[in-house]
This record gives structure tokens, sequence and C-alpha cells, in this order.
């Protein structure tokens, strides 16, 4: 691994943020790196989860109890959301990973599960060498300042508007 290690975020209301991120934990495992996920907000087993059982290079968590389309937060989401964070602080300290995904933190972030300020003091805990990956849509501009690389998936058309569900393999 060089050197230093760079903040990325994946952003934007396009299809592609955590896939994005999943490429590039492969690659890294490829090159002989340790990769850690942490899933905010998810709690459906998708497909990517299964990664770990398949290489011991990486480990996925998931940190929330699942999506708030149809509902508000509870107590307890904002409490697991806290927890998760400190969870994956501890992870990235450890020395054990060289890739850090934090995979829809900015969605808790727009839900109010953690303050944009947590996340900020998240960042700024990142040893020198660590890459660290973002997900979620509704980055906040403070957390783009601080990053390094951002992309921003934008959603030009999409089959779910012809009434085309999540398709395993593809989609999920």
């Amino acid at each position: 691994m060089e050197d230093k290690g760079y903040i990325h975020i994946y952003t934007g209301n396009g299809k592609g943020k955590t896939t994005a991120a999943f490429g590039l934990a492969l690659r890294a495992v490829f090159a002989g790196m340790k990769v850690y996920v942490g899933q905010f907000v998810k709690s459906v087993k998708y497909n990517e989860t299964k990664l770990q059982s398949v290489c011991d290079s990486i480990e996925i968590e998931q940190l929330g109890r699942g999506c708030f389309i149809n509902k508000d937060p509870e107590k307890i989401d904002i409490e697991m959301a806290e927890q998760g964070l400190q969870h994956c602080l501890e992870k990235m300290k450890s020395g054990k990973f060289d890739v850090i995904i934090l995979d829809e933190i900015t969605i808790a972030i727009y839900f109010n599960l953690l303050s944009v300020e947590r996340v900020k003091d998240f960042l700024k805990q990142k040893p020198e060498k660590v890459e660290l990956v973002i997900t979620g849509r509704y980055a906040p501009d403070e957390l783009i300042e601080m990053a390094d690389l951002v992309t921003e998936m934008r959603e030009v058309k999409h089959y779910y508007t012809q009434g085309v569900l999540s398709r395993n393999g593809i989609d999920r």
C-alpha cells in the first residue's frame, strides 16, 4: 500500500455507490490488503455480504435495523448508529485494516442518526495509511470538503421507473 490513504465519497441519486465501494474492496483484497465494511442503516443480507464467506481478507458488518423509506427512525436506531460508528473507529484504529468502508453513512446523517460533526471527528482520526470510503446519498458539504475524491452518481435513466424491481445478482 502507498504511504498515504485517502478519503473517498461516493454519493448522489444514481445507482452504484455501494457497488463502486465493493469494487474498490475487491481490488484491495486482490492486492493483499485487508478491508472492513461497516454498513449503516442496512440490515438485509444483500449478495455482497456473502463475499466474506469466501474471502478472509474482508469483514462486513451490518450496523443498523433497516431503511427509513416509510417510517421515522427510533431512539434505538440512533443508539445503533452511534455504537456502529464507535465500532468502526475501533476497527480503523486497530491497524488490522488497510481499507475502511462506511457504507450508507451519509444516509445515517440525513436521517439524524449521526451528526455531521461526529462523522467529521471520525475522519480526523483516520490513520495516515488507511484508505477510507464513504457511501450514500446526500453527502453533506462539510464531508465533501474533507474528502480527497468525490464521485457523484447521477441517475439519468433507471428501469425501476418502468416497474422493474431490484434483480438478484444485479441490483442486490
